[in-house]
């Protein structure tokens, strides 16, 4: 089993870093949360130039992939900067579409989403939820309805959300686009593919988050000496990088899994979903405890990760949902 990045790899993920931060995603967050997404789709563009979408396009629809692993590489970036948006639903609709073979629906809209020019959504079994996530800021909703795909025509209010950047709403109608035991199968493989992009974010979330909380204690001093130096701020840094190190390695041996289609991907990344969604949920609690007060307010970007490592951990797979199919026989 390789755990390790190659070097190819590695630089790609410094490649989307060095963009991100470039790009002021904390600005980004806010205006689309406002619901002015402006400049969300235009730093959509850029990730699309840099190649992100076309990772989960085969190249006879004008991408580059599958590629799980720098699908990984390339989500745990968007998760390091919280970069808001449908990320997850236009790659696994992607799979979903790819899945279920060549046709008019396919060649439609897999070269649109490698080439960044559609924005979707994906709401249907494994997403936890009956709400599709930006459905108001997306080209296309998709909805799969048990053995039934369609492309929603409208959707409900926006409802408020934990994460006010992640905008749901209710789809409804539609045209039918598919209808088969084809489609459930096609919507397994979307929603495996969903859960290993929405580990690989929150475990970018996750040491996002522990990287601020560190320099934030390296600076705030108490009794003259920065809080950094208190043993039981140490311990509790140490245990949130812990389990952030081990979630890792879970991640990769899930994304090597599903490259290979190997049977037990959906054990693999159910592993990995529950494990980088505890450990980034857990960074949350480090971050915001100790910041002290300061954690709470919205002015603070911090409060921008901090709202999404629940939504995170939950979406695509509950924790709950994940150890059941871990354990499963």
């Amino acid at each position: 089993m390789r755990f390790l990045l190659d070097d190819e790899q590695r630089e790609f993920g410094r490649t989307l870093d060095g963009l991100l931060e470039a790009a002021g995603t904390p600005a980004v967050v806010r205006a689309w949360a406002a619901g002015d997404t402006a400049p969300g789709r235009a730093l959509w563009a850029r990730l699309a130039e840099a190649g992100v979408f076309a990772l989960a396009v085969p190249e006879q629809h004008d991408g580059l992939g599958p590629l799980p692993v720098e699908l990984a590489v390339a989500f745990g970036e968007l998760g390091r900067h919280a970069v808001p948006g449908p990320l997850v639903e236009t790659v696994a609709a992607a799979a979903l579409l790819d899945r279920l073979g060549d046709g008019d629906v396919t060649r439609t809209w897999l070269p649109q989403i490698a080439s960044g020019k559609a924005v979707v959504s994906l709401c249907g079994p494994g997403a936890s939820s009956p709400y599709a996530l930006d459905a108001d800021a997306s080209d296309a909703v998709f909805v799969i309805d048990g053995d039934t795909l369609r492309v929603a025509d409208g959707h409900g209010p926006v409802q408020p959300s934990l994460d006010p950047a992640r905008r749901l709403a209710r789809p409804h109608g539609g045209t039918v686009l598919a209808h088969g035991p084809q489609v459930i199968a096609a919507a397994a493989h979307a929603a495996d593919v969903a859960a290993l992009a929405t580990a690989a974010q929150a475990l970018g979330l996750g040491r996002a988050l522990l990287a601020r909380t560190v320099g934030y204690v390296g600076q705030r001093t108490q009794f003259g000496v920065a809080i950094g130096s208190f043993q039981s701020v140490k311990h509790r840094l140490a245990d949130t990088l812990i389990a952030l190190e081990f979630a890792e390695p879970l991640l990769h041996a899930a994304a090597l899994a599903l490259a290979t289609a190997d049977p037990a991907a959906g054990r693999e990344i159910a592993a990995a979903k529950v494990s980088a969604g505890e450990a980034a949920y857990a960074a949350a609690r480090t971050a915001l405890q100790l910041h002290g007060a300061v954690g709470y307010t919205e002015e603070l970007d911090l409060s921008l990760w901090i709202r999404k490592a629940r939504p995170l951990r939950d979406a695509w797979g509950t924790p709950a949902a994940c150890r059941d199919r871990v354990l499963a026989p």
